[in-house]
């Protein structure tokens, strides 16, 4: 299975989930994984704040583009769902400006680009029809009446999200710990998620697993989609040094 490998320029994040976590949930469960089988049907990708903000200005963010790309066309094949989620002006623009300062505060609320959702998505992200396309206005695509992420998912009929795009421990974050609130079977993507260093990465994915969902890899997942619900894939790959 070949997958997209990085550069120097955009590098990868050298994740790494401690031991001591992995065998904390496989005593309690008695397995690894929380969630070792996918129903393609019922599982989407979503993909967050994929936009020029932030892929121009962090070579990790870059770096995953490939990652999302490839997962979101296996996805499409098994039949699952992408989901491409943008970022919106905060209601709240005055608190913005009082939490970032004004420059700060405007350069977030020009963020997501304008025109139509599907036209701000960064180079090398190309959507097909049958894909969904949304906006936040908050951190977390899953906050109620801040995001119609949930009501897109439930109408067709999803209980499982894949959480991939920027930054790993903020928008995507977020996300997993409001999803996991709604009921979703949550799997953040160790390799295609990114911030600004290993350290916050790491430390993100690591409060992923512990208490929100599984934290899988690209190749991991690609091979649950075409296997469908009947097996359980083992990533050799699910700490990078």
């Amino acid at each position: 299975m070949s997958l997209p490998t990085s550069n120097d320029q955009d590098p990868a994040h050298a994740w790494c989930i401690p031991e001591r976590e992995y065998e904390r949930h496989e005593r309690r469960r008695g397995r690894r994984w929380a969630y070792p089988h996918l129903d393609p049907h019922r599982t989407a990708l979503v993909v967050i704040d994929m936009v020029p903000f932030f892929t121009e200005a962090n070579p990790y963010a870059r770096g995953i583009v490939s990652r999302i790309r490839h997962l979101a066309a296996h996805m499409r094949g098994a039949g699952g769902t992408v989901a491409w989620v943008l970022p919106e002006p905060t209601p709240n623009i005055e608190a913005a400006r009082e939490f970032y300062g004004s420059t700060v505060a405007a350069l977030y609320l020009a963020s997501g680009g304008t025109g139509p959702v599907e036209q701000r998505l960064s180079p090398g992200l190309t959507p097909v029809a049958g894909d969904l396309f949304t906006a936040k206005t908050a951190h977390s695509a899953f906050f109620p009446g801040r995001c119609a992420l949930p009501d897109l998912l439930e109408a067709r009929g999803i209980t499982t999200i894949l959480i991939t795009g920027t930054t790993t421990d903020v928008c995507c974050e977020s996300s997993a710990r409001d999803a996991f609130t709604l009921g979703y079977r949550v799997i953040v993507v160790a390799d295609a998620t990114a911030t600004g260093t290993d350290h916050a990465h790491n430390a993100s994915l690591r409060t992923v697993y512990r208490s929100l969902g599984d934290v899988r890899t690209t190749r991991d997942l690609i091979a649950l989609l075409t296997v469908g619900s009947s097996a359980e894939a083992v990533d050799d790959d699910r700490c990078r040094r």
